[in-house]
This record gives C-alpha cells, sequence and structure tokens, in this order.
C-alpha cells in the first residue's frame, strides 16, 4: 500500500503540512510550573453541579499558578447541540466566578467569538485543522478508510459523545470485531479509488497497534499509579461528513492550545488507552490527566447514587432560582475538593475562596458527596458575615426577579430593609437566619405591615386574662427611648404584677408557684408584634419597628382576645 498516496486520494484539498499547523500555534511563554487547563464542555443543555466542580479546579490550577485557563466549545455533535447552550453556559460560569483568560466568549453583539491566539475555540471551526492531522496518520499507515452502507453510516451518525465513551460493543464480540476490522485493514488502493468515484461515504479509523494483553504504566494525578491495558480498537477518528470524534479532536486541540492538564471524569478512564495511542501516534507530549470521580448523593434509602440532570441541584440555573449565592455555591464547592479547607477558613474567615492554596493531593480519589445541608450550613455562616447593605442590595435583586411584590417593598424604603438585616449582625457569634435569598421573606417579611400576618397562636394553657394584662402592662410602660436594661427592667415588673416569676433560676426551682415566667411574658409581646413565636431580638425588633407600629400591634392583638 502507498500510504502516502492513499491519504492524497481521501484528502485531496488539504495541502497544509503539520509543521504549517504547528507554526499557527507557538509554544506559550509562560513561568516555570503554570499551567494550562480548559473547561471543554459540549453546548448541548444547562450547566449541570458536575461542570462547575471540574471547571473551578481548573481555574483554580491556572491562576493559582500563573498560567492560562481557556474555554474551548466541543459542538461537533449539532444532532445533540441546543439553541443558545453555548452563550447560556458562559454566562452562568462567569455568575459563579468562573472567569477564562482565553477561548469562546460572548462579543459585543450577544454572539459567540474567539478571545486568543490559539483559537478558534469552537470545535466545529476547526474542521481544516483536524484533517490535517487525519492524512499525516493516512500517510505513516496509522489511519484507514472504511467505506459504509447508508444504514451502517445512519447507525454510526447515532452514536453520540457519551456513546463513545464507552465503546459499547467492541468487547461484546470480540472475535466478530476483530474479524470485521481485519478485513476492513485489508481494503486497496483500486477499492479505494472505487468507492471514491462512485460518492461513497467513508470513515476514518485508526489502525492500532496495541495488544489488550500488555499493559502501560500510567500515573493519574488523582488516581495515582494505573495500568491500562494497551488499546488494540480501531476507533473512529473521523465521521463520515469529516467531523472528528470527541478522541481525534480533543488531542489535536489539547496539543495545539497548549494544554499541560486535563480535568476530566473518572469515566473517562475507559478511553484513556485511546488517548495515550493517539498522543502517540501524532507525535503529542502527553498532558497530564486527573480524572475526578463522580458527584454522588443519598437516595430516599441511604444509598449512594450519581448526581444526574434531573436531580435537584444538578442544575445551576437552580440555584439562582433558590435564591443561593453565587459565593456560598463556590464556597462549599472548595469543602468538597479539599479536605483541609474548612480548616483553612476557620482560620482565615475574612478571606476569599481563592487564596486558598487548593492542592490536587488533597482531593478525595472516590468521590463527593452532594448534601443540601451542607451547602446551607456553608451558605449561613457566608451570609451572616456579610454587611447589612450588601445583604439587603442582593436580597431586593434577587426577589425582584423572583418575588417582584416582596422586592418593590424592600427597595420601597431600602434604609428600613438595611435596619431589619443589621439585627444581630456582626460581632463573634452573628445571626445566622439565612441561607438563600428565598429565606429572607420568612424571616423578615413580619416588619412590613403589607405581609404582616400572625401565624403562631399562643398556648392554650395561658390564661387569656394574662395575656391580656402582660400586653396593657407593657403599653402603659413602654418608652422607645430606654435602653436595653431598662426596657428589660419593665418587663420584669409586668411578670411580676401578674403572677409569673421574673427569674428563671426561681421559676425552674419552685414552678408551682407561679402562672408562668418571665420568658412567658416574652412570647406574649412576640407574638403580638411578629406573629410568630420565634423571632430576632425583641428589643432591636422594636427599635426597628418604631413605637407607632409596636402600639398598633399590640393594640390590635389585645383587642383580640
Amino acid at each position: 500500500m502507498d500510504y502516502q498516496l492513499l491519504a492524497d486520494l481521501l484528502f485531496p484539498n488539504v495541502t497544509e503540512t503539520p509543521d504549517d499547523v504547528e507554526a499557527k500555534f507557538p509554544p506559550r511563554q509562560l513561568p516555570e510550573g503554570a499551567k494550562v487547563t480548559r473547561f471543554a464542555p459540549s453546548p448541548t443543555g444547562f450547566v449541570h453541579f458536575g461542570g462547575l466542580f471540574p471547571s473551578t479546579i481548573c481555574e483554580r490550577l491556572a491562576h493559582q499558578s500563573g498560567g492560562v485557563f481557556m474555554l474551548r466549545i466541543e459542538d461537533t455533535d449539532a444532532k445533540r447541540e441546543v439553541e443558545g447552550a453555548a452563550e447560556g453556559l458562559i454566562r452562568t460560569l462567569a455568575h459563579y466566578g468562573i472567569h477564562f483568560d482565553e477561548g469562546a466568549v460572548i462579543g459585543e453583539d450577544g454572539k459567540i467569538c474567539d478571545r486568543g491566539n490559539y483559537g478558534p475555540y469552537c470545535q466545529s471551526q476547526r474542521g481544516p485543522i483536524y484533517h490535517v492531522f487525519a492524512k499525516k496518520l493516512v500517510s505513516e499507515g496509522r489511519a484507514y478508510p472504511v467505506f459504509t452502507t447508508q444504514e451502517e453510516l445512519d447507525a454510526l451518525n447515532a452514536v453520540d459523545k457519551k456513546a463513545e465513551i464507552k465503546a459499547k460493543d467492541w468487547h461484546e464480540d470480540q472475535s466478530a470485531q476483530r474479524e470485521a476490522m481485519r478485513k476492513a485493514r485489508e481494503i486497496t488502493l483500486d477499492e479505494v479509488k472505487a468507492h471514491l468515484a462512485a460518492g461513497d461515504p467513508f470513515v476514518l479509523r485508526i489502525l492500532a497497534d496495541g495488544d489488550p494483553e500488555k499493559k502501560t504504566p500510567f500515573t493519574d494525578l488523582i488516581k495515582g499509579k494505573l495500568e491500562i491495558p494497551e488499546n488494540d480498537e480501531d476507533f473512529v477518528l473521523l465521521k463520515s461528513d469529516g467531523i472528528p470524534t470527541y478522541h481525534f479532536a480533543h488531542a489535536v486541540d489539547d496539543h495545539l492550545m497548549g494544554t499541560t492538564h486535563v480535568i476530566r471524569g473518572e469515566e473517562w478512564l475507559p478511553s484513556l488507552a485511546k488517548h495515550i495511542m493517539l498522543f502517540r501516534y501524532l507525535g503529542f507530549r502527553l498532558p497530564k490527566f486527573m480524572h475526578i470521580a463522580q458527584i454522588m448523593r443519598l437516595d430516599e434509602n441511604g444509598n449512594k447514587k450519581k448526581l444526574s440532570k434531573r436531580d435537584m441541584g444538578a442544575n445551576m440555573d437552580d440555584y439562582s432560582r433558590m435564591g443561593y449565592d453565587p459565593a456560598c455555591v463556590c464556597e462549599y464547592i472548595m469543602t468538597l475538593l479539599n479536605s483541609n479547607y474548612e480548616e483553612w477558613h476557620a482560620q482565615n474567615a475574612d478571606k476569599p475562596y481563592t487564596d486558598f492554596p487548593f492542592n490536587i493531593k488533597k482531593m478525595s480519589s472516590s468521590g463527593c458527596l452532594f448534601d443540601f445541608d451542607k451547602l446551607n450550613d456553608v451558605s449561613k455562616n457566608i451570609i451572616s458575615r456579610m454587611s447589612a447593605e450588601e445583604v439587603t442590595e442582593k436580597v431586593t435583586a434577587w426577589a425582584m426577579t423572583y418575588d417582584p411584590d416582596f422586592g418593590k417593598l424592600l427597595a420601597k424604603a431600602p434604609a428600613f430593609t438595611e435596619s431589619i438585616f443589621a439585627i444581630g449582625r456582626g460581632g463573634k457569634k452573628p445571626r445566622k437566619d439565612l441561607a438563600t435569598w428565598a429565606d429572607a421573606k420568612p424571616y423578615m417579611g413580619f416588619f412590613f405591615d403589607e405581609i404582616f400576618t400572625i401565624e403562631d397562636a399562643y398556648d392554650e394553657r395561658f390564661d387569656k386574662a394574662d395575656v391580656k394584662a402582660a400586653l396593657n402592662g407593657f403599653l402603659a410602660t413602654y418608652d422607645p427611648a430606654d435602653d436595653m436594661t431598662v426596657w428589660f427592667d419593665k418587663i420584669k415588673a409586668i411578670a411580676r404584677e401578674i403572677g409569673y416569676a421574673d427569674d428563671m433560676k426561681a421559676y425552674k426551682a419552685n414552678p408551682e408557684a407561679y402562672r408562668g415566667n418571665i420568658a412567658d411574658v416574652s412570647m406574649f409581646l412576640r407574638v403580638a408584634l411578629t406573629g410568630k413565636l420565634n423571632a430576632p431580638d425583641m428589643y432591636a425588633v422594636m427599635q426597628v419597628l418604631g413605637e407607632a407600629r409596636v402600639r398598633a400591634r399590640i393594640e390590635k392583638m389585645r383587642d383580640s382576645l
């Protein structure tokens, strides 16, 4: 077989050589140890939590080392592509603090364009580049065409990127596959010429030289030392429409774009032998690989399951609707990525997560468990450290989109709103009432007369006459100018007047001697003012509500008894 002639027959319009292409993508001039990483999603829908996870790793590795983080859009599967998905992906990642140094970006016209010197960054625009290297492999006897019937072609085109990962039928019937592969390899130049003259389509397959009985030692930065069986499958490089498979495209792109570290899910491990072979055939230096474990969740029976796209928390757009602040989600991800992050953060509470020295060696090789309770704890801690002004701005902005009527109430009186969020904020032990912005309305909605309702009732064990007497007593002595000590002393006096203990120790020592205690009297006031049994500090609440609202609400409750 004259392989150069075969290459010229299959790719008559390809005149550039690999050296010509290489000259357009010179080596990057970066500091020693700088990492070049890429996030390379397919624009087939929303951004999955499992996508934010590796993109955060890529961003941290690149930027901590003074390297480059780029976005490459792997849009070679037109049938699965969703219109607008690429633009939505870029906006969503930016919302969570994932910014790219180069790659596919949204231009002023709202459309995808390139930023950087190593593009195009959309694979659908890189067809001529792939064909140059495909021709090289054919000319060296490392790839060959397989002409197909229309039925075979339809079956091949139905294979999507996910199916490529599985290499589904290869090992199910190895003898039949090997025989078909052997026959396909024996195609002659005359047969090729006849097929091309007839206009028959072909796919390009690699000519594998591996022996599955032999293993190649390989070190994964997460999984450690592995032994990979050599690849003996003649997998597809180019489909019949000239579009490359993921395997071929990513090898060419990662080389030309100077990718030093490939971070991807462990589901790609079965394909690693193919990629090792491809890099070797192409004469490319193999980048370092990190295969991260899948994100897991607990099902209703307590069993671990993969976090699927149908699970709550999978779609990153859900977090905005639920009211999670992006910083909270990002910090939660850091707790999943590095086991020592929480310890570091406890000692550096005033520093952003980007100051944390992210370490690959601290990553778990067995997977991470997605947990809303943990996310909420992280979120409460972060929000508790925000200023009242910042919380006011963020809650108002969220509410204007997802609860407009509430948002208008907040926006109408921003100073009043800010004074509400200032309650219990600051100090060593700030209140931790909010995990999401959606929690704000249930927490502080009672401050607004427009949505104030009595949600909790007094316990039936309390005599209404006692409640009424306590409310009347407070109204008679209430002075908004009182400091907290004087204010509380007055409540103690009211308790004594109606036969309630003004000291909890005395009450616990002899509860039968009293009709109730001072905590009960405080509860009478709390329900009247907030409509709830649980609310922030009552003195602070009254200071924010103001005298007119305080008196009006207590009088209304008293009159209803």
